[in-house]
Formats: structure tokens, sequence, C-alpha cells
């Protein structure tokens, strides 16, 4: 029963967002000269929006997310030329339920909604993914479901057995608890908690499908820390770290200088050096982390 009741809270979906808050001058999405669309998937709905022509590319919203959220990258990445393609993904803004029903679902069902949509509009030049929309993407791309020659993470999650931990601590789950939550997570996924770490993904990735890497993450995000974005840029050969201060966790999307560079790296460009542009970069101390300078002062707020 314990486990019964924690995977429902655990899947269970938050509050719908509506939208971050954007820029002055950031177009809504109904002025950006697109298209709707709707793919099946397991006899449901995936909807989405569809802009420009030319190579393609995916935006992946997070957990409890939406497309609306995504939609500053969309102009940056016209401009260059590219055909953008976002979507909501089962159980999520105006896709349909998921098949656990209303208000629930998981980073493979929304990496099974990436799919869905792949299978319409083709490979692509790059996939763009939020927070676990990361995961999910990585995942897509790892067991063959979407194939991109670039991918960019913006606030990735080091994954899921970081996750339980902090769910075991929250509920005090027991032992044979956590191991029957466990069991029912892998006969709703169809996969383990330990297998869907990013670290542990990227590294079974065999070097043909390996896309080449940017990840964007703020260094003072309080839902997801920095530090395991660096490790994973540490452990992917080639890859790149963009690093924002004060942007948090959905700022960071709306972000001139992250759309910038995002449209750059997809576009085959450099991307500038961000404030965090070490070899090895590492995250600030926690007193920085916590919004407190070395000296007491405000961290400076925006990507250099």
């Amino acid at each position: 029963m314990g486990a019964r009741v924690a995977e429902r809270l655990w899947f269970r979906l938050p509050p719908a967002r509506h939208s971050i808050a954007t820029p002055s001058g950031a177009t809504p999405i109904r002025e950006l000269l697109g298209s709707a669309f709707e793919v099946g998937l397991r006899g449901r709905s995936v909807r989405g929006w569809v802009w420009g022509e030319g190579p393609v590319v995916y935006l992946v919203h997070g957990w409890g997310g939406s497309l609306e959220q995504l939609t500053p990258l969309v102009a940056p990445l016209l401009d260059r030329g590219l055909q953008v393609v976002a979507f909501d993904g089962l159980g999520h803004g105006r896709s349909d339920a998921g098949v656990h029903g209303s208000g629930s679902s998981d980073a493979v069902e929304l990496g099974r909604s990436l799919d869905a949509v792949a299978a319409r509009f083709g490979s692509a030049r790059a996939v763009v993914a939020h927070s676990m929309g990361a995961l999910s993407a990585l995942l897509a791309i790892r067991d063959g479901w979407v194939s991109a020659e670039r991918l960019v993470l913006i606030a990735p999650p080091s994954g899921i057995p970081d996750l339980l931990v902090r769910l075991q601590g929250e509920l005090g789950l027991g032992v044979r608890t956590t191991r029957r939550l466990v069991e029912r997570v892998r006969l709703r996924t169809g996969y383990a908690p330990d297998e869907l770490d990013l670290v542990t993904i990227a590294t079974s990735l065999e070097r043909p499908e390996r896309p080449e890497l940017l990840v964007v993450h703020d260094l003072l995000d309080r839902e997801v820390p920095h530090a395991p974005s660096a490790r994973l840029v540490q452990s992917w050969p080639g890859a790149e770290l963009f690093s924002t201060a004060g942007l948090g966790h959905r700022r960071v999307l709306a972000d001139t200088a992250v759309g910038g560079a995002v449209a750059r790296f997809v576009d085959r460009l450099p991307v500038e050096a961000s404030l965090h542009g070490d070899d090895r970069p590492q995250p600030w101390p926690d007193a920085v982390a916590d919004g407190r300078s070395a000296t007491g002062g405000q961290a400076r707020a925006g990507a250099a």
C-alpha cells in the first residue's frame, strides 16, 4: 500500500504553469506564424505547433510544463533558417491525458511523445529540452526513438536515482516499501530507476549516435542543482557548458543571451564563453548558490 501511494505521489503532475515571464517584446505563440498539428500515440493525441522551414529542431518541455514555456527560443531558431517543432507531451498542456489518467505522467511517456512527433517530422538537426525533458530526450536518442545531430539540455536534472533518494527522505520510505516502489516504477515505465540517470545514459551512447552536446544551466537554480550538469559535460567528449547566474530554473528559457547561444549552437556555430566557461566547470560555493556573493552581496544576474 505504501508503494502504491508513493507511486501516485511521485508521478502526479503539478498544477499547470501557463507561461514563464518573458521579456518585453516577446512574440506570443499565435503571432509566430506557425501551424498547429496533432499526432496519435496509443490512441491519444499529442498536440503541438510547427514554424518555418528547413532542418528540424524539436523543443521538449519539462515536468508539468508546456510548449508555451519554450516559445522565446522559436524566433532565434527561425532566424537561422530552421524549422521549429514544439509539442505538449501526453498529460501536459493541450495534449490528451496519458495512459495512467489525467494529472499523471512520467519521463518515459514524454520521450514517447517526442517519438510520435518525430515520426511525423523526421530526424532532427537538434533537440532542445528543458528540465525533465532532458532525460526524456536523451533516452529517446539512446533507444533510437529519434535521431539528432545536436542536443541542447537546459537545466537538466541528474536523473531518477537522485529523485528517488529525495522521495525516500520526504516520505520516510522504508527499505521494503522502496523496493516495491522500484518494482512498480519498472512495471510502469519499462525501466528501473537506476537506468534513468543522465550520465549513465550518456556513457552508454555509441560514438556514431552521440550528438554534439550543449548544456545550459543557471548557477543559482534552486530546483535543479548546477553540479550534475558540470559532471555530465565532463563525461561527454566535446560537450560545452553555458552557465548563467540569477536566471533560475525557468527564466533561463526567456533570456536573450541563452536564446542566441542555443541558436548559434544548433546552427553549427561557436558558442561564446559564458559566465562560467572553465574547461573543468565547478558549481559556485553554497553561499553563492543561496543567492549571496562571497562578500554578502547579491550575485549578478544574467548571462555573461
